[in-house]
């Protein structure tokens, strides 16, 4: 692996403005527009192993060198079945890429794809939401992944402030203007149009380039963002944790109560299916199967009751109110195994991303001794919490005016099954979007949001969790057509069902399915002690006299 000296951190803190060596003149309008011979492809203007010997170590902010340039076979490609220029390098000081270029067909497409938990690996194998999407597979998209900035599968890497800054806010950029400069020269033009496509930690990544670098990419596909990222890896995962761990140290629920447990819940939300349509407006509480002298069969301890009730409602402060914009939805139950309850009594609490995120990541300087235990559900601690590294961290700005204005197009989707982002916190973010951006119709225009029934984080889960969102963003950006609905399938059993722009569900018909509009959502209020305001941003750097500095700024 290559890894640049640590002097090369030292650089001078500027706006990180990249001058790209693109055709001059090229604008949004000119670069959607069909070129000779585009059905056919662009092909390669130099070798693959030329690209190995591309100087691109004078990119502003971007100082690169490529490690390796070689032809892939199309049966080792995992994307498709198409030969690449598989090009690998690193960006300064350690970020890691891989890009894979078309050998034929390119249609001047590129899409980014993002990584997932902390990261660290450069993992280019699988594009979320994009399953059936024929022009990924057949070569019309060159596409790029990187490792976020570090190489380790732990939060430690956070203790380097470098490190830290391009994890929270720069990575993404960079691999982006990096990745355009290489398909810029390895094809002779640029790419017309350019492509976000992220879950989880990946659906972060996507946020943070609408709201911080609004020109970088066309469309952006962000799912299950973990964009309100200190709250929900510190306070709303150390909650579940303290919530269930209860009993002296003991889970009060085990994997063996959750199957139960979610029969009682489909039967309470009157689910007919299996899966709870809009889970949003149930309102199921876990109390009514409580143990009561005489209960047979299943039943719930006044303990576990309490656990039951509190992943439900998601972490509160002294004065009940919301510290994250709320917690698991009811139906998600057997998603929880293994994540937020334990196969056993004896297992040890479910915290490493609270524990790990306390000791490297929110602080400005490490804090080795904090474990899960030491979170606080006050006010005053949420407070705290947001002076420290909050502006490098979160993804939360619901102003996205230059993206719009941009003629960026995002599609936002959540699973209502998810284990680890609740879904509460991304309905809160696309709310606040709406009010910022004038309401839902003027942000319809421009972004919109899929809730997933049954799908857990990601996907997998009891809903149907294949869809191509890749397809319905294309056609947005480049026909200007609005995805009104998204099929997804459930490859086990081939059932499918449509899902529809928030706050719409899809209802049973004797003929299939019909959008309706849920009530629950659109009338939902989410009331929580953050906010989705502009500012809070800071960029950080090193000067030219080796001081590490951190300002205010997007970038």
């Amino acid at each position: 692996m290559a890894v640049f000296p640590v002097h090369w951190r030292r650089w001078k803190l500027v706006p990180f403005l990249i001058v790209l060596t693109l055709a001059a003149g090229m604008t949004a309008a000119s670069a959607g527009q069909e070129t000779e011979g585009e059905t056919e492809g662009t092909p390669p203007a130099m070798t693959c192993d030329a690209v190995a010997q591309l100087d691109l170590g004078a990119i502003p902010g971007a100082s690169t060198i490529v490690t390796s340039a070689k032809v892939m076979a199309a049966g080792d490609n995992d994307l498709g079945d198409w030969q690449a220029c598989d090009v690998q390098g690193v960006i300064a000081p350690q970020l890691q890429f891989d890009l894979r270029l078309p050998l034929s067909g390119w249609q001047r497409n590129y899409l980014q794809v993002g990584c997932g938990g902390n990261c660290g690996v450069v993992n280019l194998s699988d594009v979320p939401a994009s399953e059936g999407c024929t022009p990924l597979t057949t070569g019309a998209f060159a596409v790029a992944t990187d490792n976020q900035g570090h190489s380790v599968n732990s939060a430690i890497f956070a203790t380097d402030p470098t490190l830290k800054a391009d994890f929270g806010y720069k990575s993404e950029h960079e691999l982006s203007v990096v990745a355009k400069e290489i398909i810029n020269r390895f094809y002779g033009q640029p790419a017309a149009e350019s492509y976000f496509d992220g879950c989880s930690q990946g659906g972060h990544e996507s946020l943070t380039e609408a709201q911080r670098y609004p020109t970088d990419f066309d469309g952006i596909i962000a799912g299950a963002p973990a964009n309100i990222f200190t709250a929900l890896n510190v306070i709303s995962h150390a909650w579940n944790a303290q919530v269930v761990y209860t009993d002296h140290g003991k889970p009060t629920l085990t994997t063996a109560d959750l199957a139960p447990l979610h029969d009682a819940v489909l039967k309470g939300c009157g689910a007919t299916d299996g899966i709870i349509a809009d889970p949003v407006a149930c309102t199921w509480d876990p109390g009514s199967i409580q143990c009561r002298a005489g209960s047979a069969g299943f039943c719930l301890t006044p303990a576990q009751v309490d656990s039951v009730r509190k992943l439900y409602s998601g972490p509160v402060d002294e004065h009940g109110k919301l510290l994250y914009p709320g917690g698991q939805e009811r139906g998600s139950e057997l998603n929880w195994a293994g994540v937020l309850v334990p196969e056993t009594k004896d297992a040890p609490p479910l915290n490493e991303r609270t524990t790990e995120t306390l000791r490297y990541q929110v602080y400005p300087q490490a804090r080795g001794d904090l474990t899960f235990e030491d979170v606080q559900f006050t006010d005053r601690y949420f407070d705290e919490l947001m002076r420290m590294d909050h502006g490098i961290l979160d993804a939360t700005d619901a102003d996205l005016s230059a993206f719009k204005a941009a003629g960026g197009k995002l599609i936002l989707w959540q699973g209502l099954g998810d284990e680890h982002v609740a879904p509460a916190g991304t309905i809160a973010y696309y709310q606040a979007v709406q009010q910022a951006m004038g309401g839902a119709e003027k942000t319809n225009a421009f972004a919109r949001l899929f809730l997933l029934p049954g799908v857990a984080h990601c996907g997998g889960g009891q809903g149907p969790d294949s869809f191509d969102a890749l397809t319905a963003l294309t056609d947005w950006v480049t026909k200007g057509k609005a995805p009104d609905s998204i099929v997804t399938e459930n490859p086990d059993n081939g059932s499918s069902r449509p899902v529809y722009p928030f706050p719409y569900v899809a209802e049973k018909t004797a003929t299939g399915y019909a959008p309706r509009l849920s009530t629950a959502q659109q009338d939902l209020r989410i009331d929580w002690v953050g906010d989705f305001r502009s500012g809070y941003e800071t960029v950080s750097g090193w000067t030219s006299d080796g001081r590490w500095v951190t300002r205010p700024g997007k970038n």
